[in-house]
């Protein structure tokens, strides 16, 4: 499983040379930035102390949309609820989530947001999960560098989910971004179409199913679209 760190419009230099360092220290590689401050040179390269390579090859978009266009499976992360997401899976259970599904993604990625405001209700429609972590207190949330070290010490535990993509087949029919659009094109003119926040959590359940409903969904969606398509329904 190929998992990428995105950060998105990250302001702090420091921020960003110290998620490069915790990024490689847990065995990751792969640093995506959207819209960055200044981050191969002074305080940032100070701060990434021998992961100056890291910050060499991150990849840098516009915007999240093209950042994250290429993975079968985006995790955005949350210090807080929101109205817009009714599903969180906490960050000690995103490693076992990700392992029973590691022969279905080949490339997840993990989104941070803003030191100050963190990511948007838009960005997180462009996640399809959404991760915290659980705190004593909502206030003050954590620095941007350290829940990155959170996220990466987590998953990097026991080296389960470094390193292996190259076993791993690509995203496929049996995707998660697959299973929605058709779950899309079935639902195309109905009223919970036009429900946003209803036709949401649909989207956002199918991302939480286990793979063997997932796999059961497909099965469904096929025959339906198929019947559909013959003009039988």
């Amino acid at each position: 499983m190929d998992i990428s760190f995105i950060l998105v419009e990250p302001k702090v230099p420091e921020n960003l040379g110290a998620a490069a360092r915790a990024i490689k220290t847990m065995g990751f590689r792969k640093l995506i930035l959207v819209k960055p401050c200044e981050f191969k040179e002074g305080k940032a390269l100070w701060l990434a102390h021998g992961s100056k390579d890291i910050l060499d090859n991150a990849g840098v978009f516009e915007t999240l949309e093209d950042a994250v266009h290429d993975f079968g499976l985006v995790i955005g992360t949350t210090a807080k609820q929101r109205i817009t997401r009714g599903e969180y899976i906490d960050i000690k259970q995103l490693r076992p989530f990700l392992y029973e599904r590691q022969d279905e993604y080949s490339k997840v990625a993990i989104v941070f947001g803003r030191e100050e405001s963190g990511l948007t209700n838009e960005e997180l429609k462009l996640c399809h999960i959404t991760s915290t972590v659980l705190m004593a207190a909502s206030f003050p949330s954590l620095n941007l560098s350290h829940a990155v070290m959170l996220y990466a010490y987590e998953l990097g535990r026991n080296q389960q989910l470094v390193n292996i993509s190259d076993k791993r087949p690509k995203e496929g029919s049996g995707s998660v971004t697959v299973i929605q659009e058709k779950i899309v094109k079935l639902l195309e003119g109905t009223t919970v179409s036009r429900n946003k926040t209803l036709k949401g959590r649909i989207m956002e359940r199918i991302s939480m199913a286990p793979v063997k409903d997932i796999r059961l969904l497909h099965s469904v969606a096929n025959a339906l679209i198929k019947k559909y398509e013959e003009g039988k329904i």
